[in-house]
């Protein structure tokens, strides 16, 4: 069945349908990683985007239950070279063609994926259409062109947990990192879930904490009322400045607890402290993209996905930005030692992706033991 990925700016691209048959608009983005499709579908930040792999085989591992980093496929349609239909994996459970139908999430391969990427570093993200039941080119572009913008939709509130609760490690007995310490001992961190990906909050737990997920529409006596150590801010879709309740939250929280964010959660808290944020052209999008670490003059590779980036100039007196992109010299990171405050962009979770930086929620768990003293 032949399925079609038509651009706003009238560009189109034919190929073959997978996954489930039927059409889906989003922001057209691409993803440099080489494994982890099953982490990059499922990710939250991934909602309202239509997602190119620019790995030329994908599917070879199938899917399975354990990979999954939320409930569900977030991304609205993936595009590929070619999709392997019988994958190796002896921990798949089925092919991420039946995934994909199964949930409702359009795909084609046998496209020019390179194509696809160049284009888009060239003339920038920009929302697409991908289908395999309207066939006419005109029509598909038109669709893409009135389709939703990213600043003109809350995709935050389509992703966050409906109400709070205790999280406990999702992840197998033997992927854990560090052994849980007993109860009592262990000091308590309050999540906003701005569309959290489940091993940030399983390493956060591994890490020493009892968490609390929270909405992103809790409000900051709400979540002191929970009695936090620490707060935590996660990785979410969208333009961060649409959802200005969760803005005006964390600037009400600044200071008050020490305070964690990554990816969303760290424009977020630039935002909150009077910063500014801009789109980037096309976005970071990928495990292999290199961040230095100023105080130590350290390089990671980094697991990133994000379209926005925080100005530094903008920041407040006081703070210090931390962490750098080289590919770009954008702020990966900031500090703000008298708020106990740390954020950075990228996701030190790697899920994908390198493991270079998971030291950090050890950071974080050492600045919340320091402020408890």
């Amino acid at each position: 069945m032949e399925a079609i990925l038509a651009l706003e700016d009238g560009r189109v691209f034919r190929g073959r349908a997978f996954g489930a048959r039927g059409e889906q608009s989003g922001e057209i983005v691409f993803n440099t990683s080489m494994t982890g499709y099953q982490e990059i579908l499922t990710d939250p930040s991934y909602r309202g985007q239509i997602v190119v792999m620019t790995y030329p085989e994908i599917g070879n591992c199938g899917t399975n239950a354990e990979d999954c980093e939320s409930s569900r496929p977030q991304a609205g349609g993936l595009v590929v070279r070619e999709v392997s239909e019988t994958p190796s994996s002896w921990r798949a459970t089925q092919s991420l063609h039946l995934y994909l139908s199964n949930n409702a999430v359009p795909g084609i391969s046998e496209v020019d994926t390179r194509a696809i990427t160049k284009h888009i570093r060239t003339a920038g993200a920009m929302r697409g259409v991908l289908s395999s039941i309207d066939r006419n080119v005109e029509s598909l572009v038109r669709k893409a062109r009135s389709s939703p913008m990213l600043k003109d939709v809350d995709l935050v509130a389509d992703v966050t947990s409906p109400a709070g609760k205790d999280w406990d490690s999702t992840r197998p007995e033997r992927w854990r990192t560090g052994e849980r310490p007993g109860a009592g001992n262990r000091p308590k961190c309050v999540a906003f879930d701005f569309g959290a990906k489940r091993n940030i909050l399983n390493l956060l737990v591994e890490s020493g904490f009892d968490v609390t997920v929270v909405p992103a529409s809790c409000t900051a006596e709400e979540a002191l009322a929970l009695e936090p150590d620490g707060i935590f801010l996660s990785n979410g879709p969208g333009d961060p400045e649409v959802p200005a309740y969760a803005i005006d939250t964390v600037r009400n929280l600044i200071g008050r607890k020490p305070m964690f964010g990554i990816c969303l959660g760290h424009q977020i808290a630039a935002l909150a402290l009077g910063g500014k944020t801009f789109k980037l052209k096309f976005g970071h999008r990928g495990g292999n993209h290199p961040v230095m670490d100023l105080s130590t003059r350290k390089v990671e590779i980094t697991s990133q996905n994000h379209g926005y980036a925080v100005d530094p100039d903008t920041l407040p007196e006081g703070s210090e930005v931390t962490h750098v992109n080289l590919n770009d010299k954008t702020c990966e990171g900031f500090v703000l030692p008298e708020s106990r405050l740390m954020a950075v962009q990228y996701h030190p979770e790697a899920s994908p992706g390198p493991h270079d930086s998971m030291g950090l929620f050890h950071r974080f768990r050492s600045m919340v033991a320091e402020a408890s003293r």
